[in-house]
């Protein structure tokens, strides 16, 4: 074989493990940078943290909205499975909640459109127990992320969602 097929080759073989390696590690880095800046390197475990109105200074995450109260949790299930519930706003505003596994899958959403008394559900790994007559989503991960984001473009929505927000529950069973 030749040198220059050779290094043809090497090349080939050292970007497709690359770009393998991209692929399964960059969702790993990015969620675990993210759970560490939410939940204060891990300060805030299974408990929702609200943020302020967005205005042009805000990157925590990347380009927020500044038409939407955010509250972030992020979720350990090492230790079992935890109950999250949002109330809805009391403009009736739109609130979606998002559960994101380790590696970035939303997993579930829901929204006060489907669910215009509030969302509740049971977040649990395979296995663990939760109670009857709650909607679980089974998790794919241990730990995660669960995002509520609130419409709120105005100064008086957003202390209206802010408001709401405050009765966020993420926490164990």
């Amino acid at each position: 074989m030749s040198r220059a097929v050779w290094l043809g080759v090497c090349f080939c073989a050292a970007a497709a493990v690359g770009h393998v390696g991209t692929v399964i590690a960059a969702p790993q880095v990015i969620m675990h940078v993210a759970m560490a800046r939410l939940s204060q390197h891990d300060r805030l475990i299974n408990v929702f943290s609200f943020s302020p109105r967005v205005d042009a200074h805000a990157r925590w995450v990347v380009r927020p909205s500044p038409d939407l109260a955010y509250a972030s949790c992020v979720y350990d299930l090492s230790h079992g499975a935890i109950l999250v519930s949002a109330a809805p706003s009391a403009d009736h505003g739109y609130t979606s909640i998002s559960v994101f596994a380790a590696n970035t899958d939303n997993i579930a959403v829901f929204d006060t459109f489907a669910q215009p008394q509030g969302v509740r559900f049971a977040l649990a790994l395979a296995g663990q127990a939760v109670p009857t007559g709650v909607p679980v989503v089974r998790a794919t991960t241990a730990r995660g992320i669960i995002l509520d984001r609130r419409l709120a473009p105005t100064a008086a929505t957003f202390a209206a969602a802010d408001q709401a927000r405050s009765a966020d529950r993420c926490a164990p069973i």
